[in-house]
């Protein structure tokens, strides 16, 4: 909620992407509050689903301890019911349908490997979904400082990070490189750290006049930054840029490659 305020502040939006089964507590008003400021909320499935599953328990932990949630469905119904029942949830709860789906994870292919989890999602009403995070260096082992190596990579995979269209005509608006959980879980950085690979990341797009789709997470992004030193550093670096930025939601990304 601070970052939509303080987004908004800026003049700009926020696209979140809800696990809709937290619609589930009784108190909702801080998703109201997002919605009614004009920030846009998409579909991350129900249960934060694994969409590429080719076996029932793989799904989701939560259905591996409790099979009999699934009745023996097969994986993608299992995954397309539970995307569905999200949507349900957003219409009945927020009275919104999702503004695109992201897909819980995310994969360095997307979905190129799978054009029937591309029908399902058209089959759904979907003509955009966020699903590439391209493949990128880290610090190995986890903790040590980034290198100018890792920097230099995570700047090269900005050009795999833009959106496209799969031969299906599904839209993929991808996650860029610099994801908070991959940064501060996987790479063990500090802020500081993180702060460069997301503002190298931004500098690159408005240099080239490409998209930067910036990838966080409250539960990460908030321990690790309670001053909101990365959004305000985005917000900034756009604002400085003039004319050459804007901040605004996926849906305009796919718009412009439809």
């Amino acid at each position: 909620v601070e970052a939509a305020r303080r987004v908004k502040a800026h003049g700009g939006v926020i696209h979140f992407f809800l696990v809709a089964s937290a619609l589930e507590q009784e108190n909702v008003h801080w998703l109201e509050e997002i919605r009614d400021t004009g920030h846009f909320i998409g579909n991350h499935s129900y249960d934060h689903v694994y969409i590429r599953a080719d076996k029932l328990e793989d799904v989701q932990f939560k259905f591996k301890r409790a099979p009999w949630l699934l009745d023996s469905k097969k994986p993608l119904q299992a995954v397309r019911e539970n995307i569905e029942m999200a949507t349900a949830a957003m219409k009945k709860r927020l009275g919104i349908k999702p503004a695109g789906f992201r897909a819980p994870g995310g994969f360095s292919d997307g979905l190129s490997t799978r054009p029937d989890v591309q029908k399902m999602f058209l089959d759904l009403g979907y003509n955009w979904i966020s699903c590439k995070y391209p493949a990128h260096p880290n610090s190995n082992p986890p903790g040590t400082p980034p290198t100018d190596a890792i920097y230099e990579g995570i700047v090269k995979a900005q050009t795999e990070a833009q959106p496209f269209k799969y031969a299906s005509g599904l839209i993929d608006v991808p996650m860029s490189p610099l994801s908070d959980i991959v940064a501060f879980r996987n790479g063990k950085w500090d802020l500081d750290h993180f702060l460069k690979g997301v503002r190298l990341g931004v500098e690159w797009a408005i240099e080239n006049g490409a998209v930067y789709d910036y990838l966080s997470h409250p539960a990460v992004l908030y321990v690790k930054d309670p001053q909101f030193r990365t959004i305000e550093m985005i917000c900034d670096i756009v604002k400085k840029a003039g004319d050459r930025a804007q901040i605004v939601g996926l849906d305009t990304f796919a718009q412009r490659v439809a």
